[in-house]
């Protein structure tokens, strides 16, 4: 039969209950509140506050809170974020507000920002503290390292812009990267380059008017739009260990560097590393295997035209330096150039009579030129540890690590747009992002072990811990009488419920 309660005076009716009480026990601003002490925030914010002068002012780990919130999950702005507090039980459980408790206005975070945490590394150091929590408990597997790099759309209108050139940014490696230079051509017998009068190189590159810290996403044929980058690197156990934020149009390769200090930094070297394509350059595998990290990366496509001859059909002859073609003419060292890269060229006089010259090169001077790298060993290293069973299986784990962060951030914690500008708010966000990533990921697996949380469960366990000696103790002795007459099956099935019951009884 069919119900209908029209009755609505039960809005209005006044019940003595408590806000400790409506906040489920398994809720997780509970799990994150009794596995984390924010108390250490204040340590970081005690010389941005003056102790005498004007008004009292919100509690700083009530305004950190609020952030959280917001990016634990997934609000779009800090306006709704205060209407959430408003109107949420467990938020303002959370944030230690009662029911008629007045909630700070929404521009309170921003005013603060501007006037306490802008220019600071209070964000950083927040992040790096919870992490070392994670470290701490034994949540941080460093066997592995996991680096990639997704972007966020930025709050920019994409067709508002205009065309301006600027200089290409400068590698972290080129200093090393002359000297091996110049190393080689003396090597060789050649005269040293001079780098110090080198020309600055200029690229073309669009400019948001919106905002002008973002940078034009322009990769695998998506639409064009401006946006940043998250370059995060995490471990085995989807912690995230480091981030940078940069414009979306910077590569990956140019951020690595950077990336794997800070990551060194906050969690130690880990033993192997393993990353996206974009990543496969000569410096970056050096930098790994000089550090004695093993890297796992991917096979990437030559690049060659079709219907010519790959790098990979000439072979190269170490001891000689030398490169040997199809048919079997020697490619002698040439020179090496201001990129990095030994040219080896071949006798024109003999290519121009090859049958093969079609396919080789289409030069008109018929000389065919083959480049290798300075540090090409270490590229040739990684491209053997690829087919091992090691670096396979490693591999596959990203979709199960660094993957599968970028798509909880994103999908739960609202990193796939950003509403703020300017590339130092924009890193605030990611920081505070990857930090609540982690405490959720902490507050959990504590919640877990603790089965329930703190103090839930652990009388019982003694209890059991202490039954249990007490049935060994009696067991033991008479062990070979029940052994004869067969009651070993039957305790196992009798205490098959309690899990310390079968260990002890697996002695048989």
């Amino acid at each position: 039969m069919l119900t209908i309660n029209k009755d609505k005076s039960r809005r209005e009716q006044i019940e003595s209950v408590s806000i400790e009480q409506l906040v489920p026990h398994d809720h997780l601003v509970r799990k994150i509140e009794s596995a984390i002490n924010f108390d250490f925030i204040y340590d970081l914010v005690k010389d941005k506050y003056c102790l005498n002068n004007g008004r009292p002012s919100i509690d700083p780990v009530v305004l950190i809170k609020i952030t959280i919130i917001q990016y634990m999950f997934g609000i779009k702005s800090m306006r709704q974020t205060i209407k959430e507090i408003q109107t949420n039980v467990a938020y303002r459980w959370f944030l230690g507000f009662g029911f008629s408790d007045t909630i700070p206005h929404f521009s309170t975070f921003s005013k603060n920002y501007e006037r306490r945490f802008k220019g600071t590394d209070l964000f950083e150091q927040i992040f790096n503290k919870i992490l070392q929590q994670a470290i701490e408990h034994g949540l941080v597997n460093m066997d592995a390292v996991f680096m990639d790099s997704t972007h966020i759309k930025a709050s920019a209108n994409k067709k508002k812009y205009e065309k301006v050139f600027v200089e290409e940014q400068t590698k972290t490696y080129k200093q090393a990267l002359e000297e091996e230079i110049n190393k080689d051509r003396q090597k060789h017998g050649l005269k040293p380059l001079d780098f110090t009068h080198e020309k600055v190189k200029l690229k073309e590159i669009k400019i948001s008017t919106t905002d002008p810290d973002s940078g034009m996403i322009n990769k695998n044929e998506k639409e064009h739009q401006f946006g940043y980058s998250a370059h995060i690197a995490c471990d085995k156990n989807g912690i995230i260990l480091s981030c940078i934020t940069t414009p979306a149009n910077v590569h990956d390769s140019m951020v690595f560097e950077n990336l794997f200090n800070k990551t060194k930094k906050n969690a130690g070297k880990s033993k192997r590393a393993a990353l996206d394509a974009g990543y496969k350059t000569p410096p970056i595998c050096k930098l790994l295997m000089d550090e004695g990290i093993v890297p796992c990366m991917p096979y990437t496509r030559a690049q060659h035209k079709e219907g010519y001859f790959k790098k990979r059909q000439f072979v190269y002859d170490e001891y000689y330096d030398c490169y040997i073609c199809p048919q079997g003419q020697i490619l002698e060292y040439s020179t090496t150039n201001r990129k990095g890269y030994k040219e080896y060229k071949s006798d024109p006089k003999v290519c121009e009579k090859c049958e093969d010259l079609g396919r080789c090169t289409s030069s008109k001077n018929h000389t065919k030129i083959i480049t290798r790298h300075v540090w090409e060993e270490y590229m040739e290293e990684v491209e053997y540890l690829r087919h091992t069973k090691e670096c396979k299986e490693l591999y596959k784990e990203r979709s199960k690590t660094i993957e599968r962060v970028f798509a909880d951030l994103k999908e739960k914690h609202g990193m796939r747009v950003t509403m703020l500008r300017g590339i130092e708010k924009v890193h605030m966000q990611v920081l505070l992002t990857c930090t609540c990533f982690n405490m959720k990921k902490l507050a959990n697996w504590i919640w877990k072990k603790g089965k329930g949380g703190p103090g839930k469960g652990k009388n019982l366990e003694v209890l059991l811990e202490f039954f249990s000696k007490v049935v060994l103790a009696i067991i033991k002795p008479h062990l070979s009488f029940i052994e004869k007459w067969g009651f070993v099956n039957n305790l196992k099935r009798a205490f098959a419920r309690f899990s310390i019951f079968g260990v002890l009884l697996t002695f048989h």
